[in-house]
């Protein structure tokens, strides 16, 4: 996932918006291939160097790119790394199949197998080790990384609530408690069965699992 771009700076008074949109233009845009190739390398290096030994001149040479390349696109090791892990996470959806048992099991079973990559337990564990040290970099793994997937939930929760398989909400702090909650019970639980037991996410696992979520909120 590319970092946010800076806001452009309005031009200054008198300036006309062609003048302006002139020197907008002359900013060499980014590429696409290059941002999947330095994140890709990022991911590579933290998998064999770990935390401590991966620098950004070692992921600028992976990539073929120049240092000054990778520095304008992110100022720290800290935001490429955070960056470089959330794009991991940017095809997981929360699919509407029907009804809330089935996506359920669609999404855990999606973040089962992405869980189950060398490159992507490689680049967590060392993340959330560097993290636990991080105060800084921590935070920065809740807004890039965790907060952002919750959008799952809300739109599971919004699919059931439609269907009628669910309540609807009736008080936005609550609806927001139980989204974490939700999510907190999936996320946890699937990445400790993968990361710390090392065991499979096998199809009957996961309608068990389904179970023992969906009994206290609905009896489909």
């Amino acid at each position: 996932m590319p970092a946010a771009q800076p806001p452009a700076r309005p031009a200054p008074a008198g300036t006309a918006p062609e003048a302006a949109g002139a020197v907008r233009a002359k900013g060499r845009p980014r590429s696409a291939a290059a941002d999947r190739a330095i994140l890709d390398a990022t991911r590579e290096a933290l998998a064999e160097l770990g935390w401590g030994g991966l620098t950004m001149g070692h992921v600028a040479s992976r990539a073929g790119v120049a240092k000054t390349t990778l520095y304008r696109r992110w100022p720290s090791k800290n935001e490429l790394v955070v960056d470089a892990v959330a794009s991991l996470f940017d095809d997981l959806v929360m699919p509407d199949l029907g009804s809330l048992r089935a996506d359920i099991e669609a999404v855990v079973a999606q973040f089962a197998d992405l869980l189950a990559r060398p490159e992507t337990q490689a680049a967590l564990l060392a993340l959330f080790a560097e993290g636990t040290r991080d105060r800084q970099l921590h935070r920065r793994i809740r807004e890039a990384i965790v907060d952002p997937q919750k959008h799952l939930v809300r739109q599971g929760r919004a699919a059931a609530q439609a269907r009628g398989e669910l309540e609807a909400d009736t008080d936005a702090e609550t609806a927001r408690e139980e989204v974490d909650i939700i999510f907190d019970t999936i996320a946890g639980t699937v990445e400790h069965r993968v990361l710390v037991s090392g065991e499979p996410i096998t199809p009957a696992w996961t309608r068990r699992f389904t179970d023992l979520l969906l009994g206290p909120l609905t009896t489909c």
